[in-house]
């Protein structure tokens, strides 16, 4: 229930719009690009391929009217490639288009650009034409993607610690499969009622519309929760089947095998692994990661299970998921690094990709982990050895014993008195045993804590771009005469107003840039305000502040003037003024680049 409580507070504490993993590489017509005609046709290009929505484009006119376009489709039958026609004749003026694909690994990527025919215009269109995520939608849709990861680990990894392990009383564990289980179904058909409304970037209220639903089972990711519910069914069947049993045969552990290598699929054909590079290596490396985790977490939560509520464990299970344990995490370890190959493509996007730091972020965690987990192996190493030590002399005893009956009553009360307790009973040791799982019991609590964070950690890397696919979309927007553009995005508020700044930094590179600062209200529309400052400093080399020297240009404040003469991480000072009296400042880091 606390960790529950925890997920929920992290995710709707963090929740915002999910980094697209569709990386857009190029638009036609360019962007900011001013024409001399009308062109027919709108065309989107990808880093991979997208699906489209009903909704995927979005034309308004200068006069902020939409425009009548054709459905959206790929062009040439490019699965990487978004297109729309547009009407024959258009005026002249500055269009904005708002659009909106799903990613090949299931994740909802939108964004807007404009472009001119004949000259610009100072266009009305506001922010809000272009669809974005419904922050309740995409947080509901968010925690029921880590419960599902939760629940799968927690099914797999105790089911796998049950007939692999072989407690002395599994029946406490029953328990722990049942909710894994039906946390995993609960967590599903909340993803597959919430997919249509979290791609469109909708209300809830859109999830009970009648085409939601068979919408949604048109799409991998939702073909893909259709067929972990139909495992789910097959899961269950499973389970009753192999009620109160103690022993599990080959036909048994080979049907169990399946199913979780079924399930794990259901993730790894609608996540990061079904697009990019390596399709078939990393998906399979996608499911071994996915098991190897559930397995060694699923099972420390069942190892702590037994610790609590079974009082004649012995060291033989502990000794047995020691190893299990070894075997996963050695698994974690090749493909979390193949992974992590794929996922970066360069050293450089380590530190200069949010993916990157995040993985970073990961790694120190799974260190953490490694490290508690061999303290947790001294625990069970020093139970084994205690068990061990015990059991020798109790061998000893039961031959005394065996003598002592050939040769005389006498000799058998003197070798129970010399050997046993106080009472005649044999000294067990309990006192050292009871130290010992005392110990591992904290041991592998600390570890589960340590193991949930990483789970955590690992769905965020799932909502992140990989910066493989961030690289190759900005070489390819290079190459093609794009500018790689920084745009940062800076909120504000002056007393009971407020708004945001969205700049750009054309190229966002070394050396002259120029500047684009359009101030939005609080409705999502063009503000206007009576002065607009930027400066730049860059601390580390105690360069600046560069003043940017903006002017309102009609619409937005700009500059082609900018010179930014290092790489770095430059603080960016925003001082946007309301009124004669009221004005505030906001700074937000800005990564030059050379």
């Amino acid at each position: 229930m606390l960790l529950g409580s925890l997920l929920v507070l992290l995710l709707l504490g963090t929740a915002g719009t999910a980094s697209a993993h569709a990386a857009l590489e190029s638009t036609d017509p360019a962007d900011g690009s001013v024409l001399k005609s009308a062109p027919r046709t709108v065309t989107l290009t990808f880093s991979e391929s997208v699906a489209l929505l009903d909704d995927s484009f979005r034309v308004y006119d200068p006069d902020n009217r939409r425009v009548k376009t054709s459905s959206a489709h790929h062009a040439k039958d490019a699965g990487d490639t978004a297109s729309v026609t547009l009407p024959a004749k258009l005026g002249t003026g500055t269009y904005t288009v708002a659009w909106r694909v799903v990613s090949a690994d299931s994740h909802p990527v939108s964004g807007a650009f404009t472009f001119s025919i004949g000259k610009p215009s100072a266009t009305t269109t506001p922010v809000s034409t272009a669809p974005v995520e419904d922050p309740l939608t995409g947080s509901l849709y968010d925690i029921a993607r880590y419960f599902a990861y939760i629940a799968a680990a927690l099914l797999i990894g105790t089911a796998t610690f049950v007939t692999l392990c072989r407690p002395p009383n599994p029946t406490v564990l029953n328990k722990p499969i049942l909710m894994g289980w039906w946390t995993l179904l609960a967590a599903t058909l909340a993803l597959l009622i919430l997919r249509a409304p979290y791609e469109a970037g909708t209300s809830l209220a859109t999830a009970f519309e009648p085409s939601a639903i068979p919408k949604t089972l048109t799409s991998r990711p939702g073909l893909a929760l259709a067929a972990r519910l139909l495992l789910l069914a097959a899961t269950a069947a499973f389970l009753l089947r192999l009620r109160g049993r103690e022993r599990f045969g080959r036909v048994a552990l080979g049907t169990g095998a399946v199913l979780a290598v079924g399930l794990a699929l259901t993730w790894a054909s609608a996540e990061h692994a079904s697009a990019g590079i390596q399709v078939p290596v990393a998906m399979t490396s996608a499911v071994l990661h996915l098991l190897a985790m559930s397995v060694w977490l699923g099972g420390l939560t069942a190892l702590l299970t037994v610790l609590y509520r079974s009082s004649d464990l012995d060291a033989a299970p502990v000794a047995r998921f020691s190893r299990l344990a070894f075997a996963s995490v050695t698994v974690l370890v090749v493909t979390g690094v193949y992974q992590s190959w794929r996922g970066l493509g360069s050293w450089n996007a380590l530190t200069e990709t949010s993916y990157g730091r995040i993985l970073l972020v990961k790694l120190g965690a799974v260190t953490l982990l490694l490290a508690v987990a061999g303290w947790s192996r001294r625990w069970t190493g020093r139970m084994v050895g205690e068990e061990v030590r015990l059991q020798v002399p109790e061998l000893v005893r039961t031959g005394a014993d065996g003598a002592a009956a050939s040769g005389g009553e006498g000799a058998s009360t003197s070798g129970a008195d010399s050997k046993g307790g106080g009472d005649g009973s044999p000294d067990r040791g309990d006192g050292s045993q009871d130290r010992f799982r005392r110990g591992l019991r904290r041991s592998v609590l600390f570890e589960v804590g340590v193991g949930v964070v990483v789970l955590v950690i690992t769905t965020l890397l799932t909502n992140t771009l990989p910066g493989r696919a961030a690289a190759d979309a900005q070489q390819t927007a290079t190459s093609a005469g794009i500018p790689a553009a920084s745009v940062t995005i800076v909120p504000f508020r002056v007393g009971n107003a407020g708004g945001k700044v969205q700049i750009t930094l054309d190229p966002g590179r070394v050396g002259e840039n120029s500047v684009e600062a359009v101030v939005y209200g609080p409705d999502g529309g063009f503000a206007t305000v009576p002065e607009l400052r930027l400066s730049f400093t860059l601390p580390a080399q105690k360069v600046g502040p560069l003043d940017a020297n903006v002017k309102d240009e009609g619409g937005y404040w700009g500059t082609n003037t900018l010179n930014l003469p290092i790489a770095g991480t430059w603080t960016m000072k925003v001082t946007v003024r309301t009124s004669d009296v009221d004005q505030v400042s906001v700074s937000r880091q800005v990564r030059i680049v050379r």
